[in-house]
């Protein structure tokens, strides 16, 4: 395959609003031992790339300063030591940035093969938020079968992929949401309910429920406390973001007393290593419910990849339900 020297490609002109992002021309990435080149045909929009273009997250330092952390689409180039893959497999893959443009490179380890009959804008919103909700939920959080789960956002891409896994895996779902379509949404994939943040306090409707086993967090700030109050007795308190800041005032001697964990992680930081066995784990025991079409990305909309300023205005506006993409290929 012949591949051009240079492609189209979206940038972070300035730390901004989404205005900041602009089309451009930049090289064709060349993958490095042990990585793949992939020509994208979707990319997912994800709240990290809005961090990034706000300069709140800074890609690592050996990694593409491009926005955009998972892409599908077929392989075009392998570089040394890949044996996997072969030019024109078709793949999902968690990027270490650069997904916003037509070829990116990433670690041959942290590409899965696309879900058997699944399109490629639904295989380009998988990534992301399965290695993360896997991650948080069953790795740090230990979710078990009969156990009550507490999602906040349920609508949003974390929080739809978040309902999915934990009822494939036997647990009881309860969410927050901030409409009542959003809710309904939830209760559709499988919640057991869904409360409107605007009109229910969780603390009090989760507590009637006997208190949370495990809750995933995205919002921080006064959501820290009120989460420990949710948390049933040795609950597990699970934080992957911070959208009202990452600051709190605790009383630690109820979570001594409850037996309570207080854990979180970000998925990017993390190793080559950790990435990959993420992945293993999720060719084992998920994949194969993608391909039946037992669990699905919830999709939202579509736009063209030199749109990725109105994506990333759908989705700073909070009315999305489920995953945002880009059309490259």
């Amino acid at each position: 395959m012949t591949l051009p020297s240079s492609m189209t490609a979206v940038e972070i002109t300035a730390n901004g609003g989404p205005e900041v992002l602009q089309p451009a021309t930049v090289p064709v990435p060349t993958p490095k031992a042990g990585e793949i080149l992939i020509k994208v045909a979707f990319a997912g929009v994800n709240r990290p790339d809005a961090l990034q273009r706000a300069g709140a997250y800074n890609p690592p330092p050996d990694a593409s300063p491009l926005p955009g952390l998972e892409a599908a689409g077929t392989v075009a180039a392998v570089g040394p030591g890949v044996s996997r893959w072969q030019v024109g497999d078709a793949v999902t893959a968690l990027l270490p940035g650069g997904g916003y443009a037509q070829y990116v490179t990433t670690f041959a380890d942290h590409a899965l093969p696309v879900p058997d009959g699944m399109p490629m804008d639904q295989a380009a919103a998988l990534c992301e938020t399965y290695f993360t909700v896997w991650s948080n939920v069953f790795r740090r959080g230990g979710l078990q079968a009969g156990e009550r789960f507490l999602v906040h956002g349920g609508s949003s891409g974390i929080g739809t992929t978040a309902i999915q896994l934990a009822r494939l895996r036997g647990a009881r779902v309860f969410t927050t949401a901030g409409s009542g379509e959003k809710c309904d949404a939830c209760i559709a994939l499988g919640a057991e309910a869904a409360w409107n943040y605007r009109d229910v306090d969780f603390v009090d409707a989760m507590k009637a429920e006997g208190g949370a086993d495990v809750i995933l967090d995205m919002v921080g700030g006064d959501y820290i406390p009120r989460n420990l109050r949710a948390l049933a007795e040795d609950g597990r308190l699970v934080q992957i973001a911070f959208l009202q800041g990452p600051k709190a005032e605790v009383n630690f001697a109820p979570l001594m007393m409850r037996r309570q964990t207080i854990t979180g992680s970000t998925l990017r930081p993390q190793s080559v290593a950790s990435k990959a066995a993420i992945a293993r784990d999720l060719e084992t025991e998920v994949w194969p419910h993608l391909a039946s079409g037992r669990i699905a990305p919830v999709m939202d909309s579509e736009f063209a990849l030199t749109d990725a300023a109105k994506a990333h205005a759908r989705m700073e506006g909070s009315t999305h339900i489920g995953k945002i993409v880009l059309k490259v290929g």
